[in-house]
């Protein structure tokens, strides 16, 4: 296995472009919607990105890679997200419940992924 320092930035890559690609899928063809796609894409996502992480580094992130990894995803995600908002208000100005809503299916993302990547504790 690979002492070197994983690229984190190529996981949080990754790991977005896997939600854009699951979201499509899961939305039009299996035609899920609502918060149950959310948590379904967000979810694959998170625990293949843990996967993925473990098999290429024979380990499960440190404590700061973990943090790192979590931030560059929910910042991409964000700016994914910020255009999205910014498209919903060309549109029609989205009401507090709107955004309250839309907010809680963004934070659904950086919140499965820091769980999936919970470092082992010792001695469990």
């Amino acid at each position: 296995m690979s002492t070197a320092s994983p690229r984190l930035g190529h996981y949080a890559l990754g790991g977005i472009a896997a939600c854009i690609l699951l979201n499509l899928p899961v939305r039009t063809l299996l035609k899920v919607g609502g918060p149950f796609a959310t948590l379904l894409v967000a979810a694959l996502v998170a625990f293949g990105l843990a996967l993925v992480f473990r098999w290429r580094t024979g380990r499960r992130p440190y404590p700061v890679e973990r943090r790192v990894l979590v931030g560059l995803y929910a910042l991409g995600l964000g700016l994914l997200y910020a255009g999205l908002l910014a498209l919903m208000y060309l549109k029609e100005e989205p009401g507090l419940p709107g955004q309250l809503l839309f907010a809680a299916h963004y934070l659904a993302y950086p919140l499965l992924v820091w769980i999936a990547l919970t470092p082992e504790r010792n001695g469990e």
